[in-house]
Formats: structure tokens, C-alpha cells, sequence
């Protein structure tokens, strides 16, 4: 059985994990791979004796065996939350505000700029904000203060139509992954950090790991309100960016048994209630402090497997792809 490493080895920065996966999958289970876009993986096939089926990377579904209209609805944070919390299903809630003014005769009042900002100082000044429809952690950062949200409008509006803005909360945060009913893996996901030099202060620090971000075509990351950015950090010593934990930030995860029996039914019930056979479910344990305190962050119903892979967990890798060939008819039942 070839490796992954084989499979990864020799293509471009570029090249999409799910395309590597699919070929690597490809290979262990008898079908066959074949890129349709001249090498770069967005576009293959794959194809047994009898059947072939089209797959996208990128912006495209992943995972086929999730209907169009789950992983639409799955990935609009409001309606989520909306669909969750009809089912008795704890969520972080929030409302969503337009940032244009195009298409305002098209959707009701009370979703403009000057509505976010009513939302926001019935907050408190202090919210945790993202685009409705954005992935990867980009724009996804508490914000404090009526200047920073306004200039947070006018930079996010360059790229997103819409936010959802949400109260503030601290807790742990988990990854449940699920095939149907079955736990795939638990991770525990920390927030990014900055490593201290003994000579650099904060700022410099941030300006590197954010100039990382942009070529990654992600947005900047933003220091706490309540740290000064000229302090140096020791040698050695780290500095947690708060806010987002995605691996693209710079975020970390860690393969652990999962938190809870009831986290785990609270994820099942997710995906289920959004009729997703493939979801990651994000969640917040201990809410404000409370051990009994879960709440669902989002579902998403394309999530990227990546962790798998830096983790040296192949054969999960294989038991993902091998429910998808399963769905689309590609192998023997």
C-alpha cells in the first residue's frame, strides 16, 4: 500500500488536500483517479468499472453524499442557528446584518448598519463577528468599541455582503467529526500564538504572522484590547492571538477522546437535525465557566480534513473517502 507522503510528494503549494486525499484513496480501494484541469486538482474524476463521478475542490462540495440543500442551509451561520434552535439544540445565536445597500428592497428592516450597531450596544460594545457565509476564520474576531465595529463594516464589506454578530463567550472549544452517527474523531482546538524572541515586541510579532495570513488571502489577525503592543515577549514564551482557532489562522487541533457523552449526543443531533451525513461540529464546553454549559459554534458540512494528515491518521482518511465512494455508488456495498 503506497503512503500519503507518496501521494503529497512532488505536487505544487497549491494543489488541493482533497484532490491528494481522493487520489490516495483512489489507489487503495481499486478506482480510478484523473485530474481534469491540467494538473492543478480542482477539478478530477473518479471512476470505477462501471461509473464515473465528478469532484471539485476549492469552492466546491467535498462531500457529495450531503445534499445541496443541508449544505447550503449548513453553511449560512444564521439560518443554522435558527434550525438548531427550533430543535431544542443550544447555539451561540445572533443576528445578521447586511453591509450594502444593493438589494434592500429585497429583504426586511431591522438587518441594516444602523441596526448592527443598536445590536451591538445592547451587547455591551463587546461582540465575536464573522461573515454569514465565510470559512476558515477570516473576519471571525470580538470586537470592542462603536470605532472598531464601524471600521470592521467598511474593511469586511470589500469581501462579504453579510455578518452575524454574536455575544462574546469563553469556553473550550471541540471538533466532533461524524459519518451518519459515528464519531470519525474528537479534537480540542486551541488559538493561535505568538512565540516570543526576547527582542521583538508584540506588534512586530503580529505584523509577520499576519503578513502569513494575506498570502493565505485570509484576514489579518487583531491583538486583545487589554495588551499593550509594545511589550516584548520573553524567549520561549507564548502569547495566545485570541478570537479564531482554524488551522488556516494558525490555529492548532489535537486528536483527543471526545469531551462529553453529552457533547458528543448535542453533535449528533446537530448534524442530524440539518440532515448531514458528513459534519464537522464545533462547540463550545464550559461555557463562562459552567462544566454543563455546551453550546453549538457552527456545523460545517465541507470541512477540510487536514488534521488527518498532520496527525499520521491515513486510515481515517480512507474511512472518510470510503463512506463517499460508498454513497456515489463507486464501490461494492
Amino acid at each position: 500500500m503506497r503512503s500519503l507522503e507518496t501521494f503529497r510528494s512532488g505536487k505544487p503549494g497549491f494543489y488541493p488536500d482533497q484532490a491528494v486525499y481522493a487520489e490516495f484513496a483512489c489507489a487503495q480501494f481499486g478506482l480510478a483517479f484523473q485530474d481534469k484541469d491540467g494538473g492543478t486538482g480542482l477539478l478530477f474524476t473518479v471512476a470505477s468499472k462501471t461509473k464515473s463521478v465528478h469532484f471539485g475542490a476549492g469552492r466546491a462540495s467535498w462531500y457529495p453524499q450531503n445534499g445541496a440543500t443541508a449544505s447550503t442551509l449548513a453553511s449560512d451561520k444564521y439560518f443554522t442557528n435558527k434550525i438548531l434552535q427550533d430543535a431544542g439544540i443550544a447555539t451561540l445565536g445572533g443576528e445578521y446584518f447586511f453591509l450594502h445597500d444593493r438589494h434592500r428592497a429585497h429583504r426586511p428592516a431591522g438587518h441594516e448598519r444602523e441596526d448592527a450597531l443598536a445590536y451591538f450596544r445592547r451587547l455591551g460594545g463587546t461582540a465575536f463577528i464573522k461573515p454569514l457565509q465565510g470559512s476558515r476564520g477570516d473576519f471571525a474576531q470580538v470586537l470592542h468599541g462603536e470605532a472598531a465595529l464601524v471600521g470592521y463594516f467598511d474593511e469586511v464589506s470589500k469581501y462579504y455582503d453579510a455578518v452575524l454578530v454574536q455575544r462574546a463567550v469563553t469556553g473550550l472549544e471541540h471538533r466532533i467529526f461524524l459519518l451518519d452517527d459515528e464519531v470519525v474523531y474528537s479534537a480540542r482546538k486551541y488559538p493561535p500564538f505568538l512565540l516570543g524572541d526576547g527582542i521583538s515586541p508584540i506588534r512586530d510579532l503580529l505584523t509577520t504572522h499576519n503578513a502569513a495570513l494575506r498570502s493565505r488571502g485570509l484576514s489579518p489577525a487583531a491583538a486583545s484590547h487589554d495588551v499593550s503592543l509594545d511589550t516584548v515577549l520573553a524567549k520561549g514564551e507564548r502569547w495566545n492571538i485570541p478570537g479564531r482557532t482554524n488551522l488556516s489562522a494558525g490555529g492548532t487541533m489535537v486528536i483527543e477522546a471526545p469531551y462529553s457523552d453529552a457533547a458528543i449526543a448535542l453533535a449528533r443531533k446537530a448534524a442530524r437535525t440539518l440532515g448531514l451525513r458528513v459534519a464537522a461540529v464545533d462547540l463550545f464546553t464550559d461555557i463562562g465557566g459552567d462544566p454543563k454549559a455546551i453550546g453549538i459554534i457552527e456545523v460545517n458540512s465541507n470541512p477540510s480534513i487536514r488534521l488527518l494528515e498532520e496527525s499520521g491518521r491515513g486510515d481515517l482518511i480512507l474511512k472518510i473517502w470510503q463512506h463517499t465512494f460508498l454513497a456515489m455508488g463507486l464501490l461494492g456495498v
